[in-house]
Formats: structure tokens, C-alpha cells, sequence
């Protein structure tokens, strides 16, 4: 089984002098996969929650590339952790089969997200109930 243990933060090298900052992200080398998809959420309001749903095989990397969200992210065993997004250069790692909510949007916030697959919507689990029935039989 998925657990919070198998995400992960990471910080992007960013580079920047008096003209301003460069981050670069290169599949297999910063994040633990080959981009297949790449999304941005925006105008999202600080009451809205997107996301609601857990993939059973694309793996995700989100950056708030300008402003903040925050990320609730839950396993198959109910624990759960906080991620905020906050910076830029920073960004989280969350594998398939996590549970994930994203919230508390900034007016400015823009969260890109990197995606492990292309789009398929029979993948997603978006009932909470059946994304724990499905992780738990996983163990």
C-alpha cells in the first residue's frame, strides 16, 4: 500500500541574478518520472477545493508557481499531511493512490502540476469510500 511516507518535497535548483530567477524541471532527473501531462489551476477561490481524488496509477508533482495553495494529502490508512505550497521552487511529489485536496488559494495562486501518464478518466477515484476499499486491498 500507498502510504504519506512514499511522498516526498522537493526543491527545485533555482538560478537568478539581478535580472531575475530561472527554475528549471526535467523529467527523470528532477522528478521521479516522464512528464507525460502538464496542467495549471488558476482563479481558483480561497473557499474552493479542487482535486478531490486519488489516481490509481498517474503520479503527480505539484508547484505553486506563483502565490499559495495548500495540498491535503490522505493514505489508505486515514493518515493524512498538510503540504504548503509556498515558494516557487518548491513542490511535492505525491505517487498514485493518495488521496489528495487542494485548497486555501491565494487571488495570485498559479498550481502547475506534472503528471506521470496522460489523461485517462477511468483511473481516477473520486468517491473517498472506494478510494479506501481500493487501497486497502492493496496491502
Amino acid at each position: 500500500m500507498v502510504t504519506i511516507n512514499d511522498m516526498k518535497t522537493i526543491q527545485f535548483s533555482q538560478l537568478g541574478d539581478e535580472r531575475g530567477h530561472l527554475v528549471v524541471i526535467e523529467g527523470e532527473k528532477d522528478v521521479p518520472f516522464d512528464i507525460k501531462r502538464v496542467f495549471y489551476i488558476y482563479g481558483s477561490d480561497e473557499k474552493v477545493v479542487r482535486g478531490q481524488h486519488a489516481n490509481r496509477i498517474t503520479d503527480f508533482v505539484l508547484i505553486n508557481v506563483s502565490g499559495t495553495s495548500k495540498v491535503r494529502v490522505v493514505d489508505g490508512n486515514e493518515n493524512q499531511y498538510v503540504v504548503n505550497l509556498d515558494r516557487p521552487h518548491y513542490g511535492v511529489y505525491l505517487p498514485h493512490m493518495l488521496w489528495k485536496d487542494m485548497y486555501d488559494f491565494s487571488p495570485d495562486s498559479v498550481l502547475l502540476v506534472l503528471a506521470s501518464t496522460h489523461y485517462d478518466g477511468s483511473e481516477y477515484l473520486r468517491s473517498y469510500d472506494e478510494f479506501l476499499k481500493e487501497a486497502r486491498a492493496s496491502e
